[in-house]
């Protein structure tokens, strides 16, 4: 009652910047937040720093953004899309309901929100999100990593279902609430989307071979090297501690030869790491001597390599997630290969002209 007396009367509560969460839930996973809003329920916010480091605002709470902080919305869903998991059978698609996994307090970082830190430029719509999602899988069953045969039997199927969840969850940090088979003919022009593939090849050389994917590039986007390079080695410096890690608290037998594996293995991310970490820039070929422009973009097809060898990574951190003491031996070869690739690509992105990389 006192206090009500000497409140000043012209005072009135900090005016909220105009934010729009209609979207969210629905065509969007996550939208940029201005600091000063409350977040709607049931969504969180998702705070990240330039350095990468990530933190969560519960529903309710106002977002407070720090100097340098970059904030999303998220709302957890359920979504809901059609992944085609075979590239030439647009006719065939599976329907996924998926969620935003919620805080774990085990982890250090949330691997959703190391998602938005190093991949998300800005909004992460559902549609980009399940270009992603869809890319990842048809990769994993190209490689015969996973595998959806004709008339796939229940065994076969929920094989299929714990390596497809565990993928989407280390890859992405959501959980595979539903997953059937639908026949999607009818929604997708096969005509269309060969001309689709055609004009995407016809505008980037390499489109056919190299498998990174944006969230809001379209497919005939030209390769741009500065906007290419720079995304992709984002991913690698965030990412690559967080999989270290990930790939040391993974459950080994004690074997002292298996052993003496790991350590190597960790070893030599941790190199890939560091060299990242003191990657020079991209139009510089020395100090203050500028890079041509051809070897600039030599430069970030290479950058752009390395990051779909650390999307093999995590999509080979999910299936030691779920082997057992059975495979090992071919999961660690596989492991060798993605390594040496990341050594390579990370390698060549640090010399000046092809001919220092050919006689590297």
């Amino acid at each position: 009652m006192l206090g009500s007396l000497f409140r000043n009367p012209l005072r009135r509560p900090p005016r909220q910047d105009a934010f729009d969460a209609s979207l969210l839930g629905g065509m969007a996973i996550a939208l940029p937040a201005p600091s000063g809003i409350t977040i709607p329920a049931p969504c969180a916010a998702v705070l990240v720093d330039r350095g990468g480091r990530s933190r969560r605002l519960a529903s309710g709470s106002r977002i407070a953004a720090l100097e340098g902080e970059t904030a999303w919305c998220v709302h957890p869903g359920p979504y809901t899309c059609d992944l085609v998991p075979f590239a030439g059978a647009p006719e065939i698609g599976l329907r996924v309901t998926f969620a935003v996994d919620a805080s774990d307090p085990r982890a250090t970082h949330q691997r959703f929100d190391l998602f938005l830190a190093s991949e998300a430029g800005s909004a992460v719509e559902l549609a980009g999100f399940a270009g992603l999602a869809q890319t990842a899988l048809q990769r994993e069953l190209a490689q015969g990593n996973l595998e959806l045969p004709p008339c796939t039997t229940l065994d076969e199927w929920n094989t299929f279902r714990s390596g497809f969840n565990q993928l989407m969850y280390t890859r992405f940090g959501v959980t595979v609430d539903d997953c059937v088979p639908v026949d999607i003919g009818a929604t997708h022009d096969y005509a269309a989307l060969l001309e689709a593939r055609l004009a995407a090849q016809a505008a980037v050389p390499e489109a056919a071979s190299e498998t990174a994917v944006t969230l809001t590039a379209p497919p005939n986007e030209a390769f741009v090297p500065a906007c290419e390079d720079a995304r992709a080695l984002r991913r690698l410096f965030l990412e690559l501690p967080c999989l270290m890690c990930a790939v040391r608290m993974a459950v080994l037998p004690a074997d002292q030869a298996r052993f003496r594996q790991h350590q190597d293995l960790l070893r030599r991310l941790d190199l890939v790491s560091l060299a990242v970490g003191t990657m020079p820039a991209l139009e510089l070929a020395a100090p203050g001597q500028p890079l041509a422009q051809h070897e600039q973009l030599r430069r970030a097809r290479h950058s752009r390599r390395a990051a779909a060898a650390l999307d093999e990574a995590w999509a080979l951190l999910a299936r030691m997630k779920i082997a057992g003491e059975g495979p090992l031996d071919v999961l660690f070869d596989e492991a060798d290969r993605i390594v040496t690739n990341l050594e390579t690509e990370s390698g060549a992105r640090r010399v000046t002209n092809v001919q220092d990389e050919v006689t590297a």
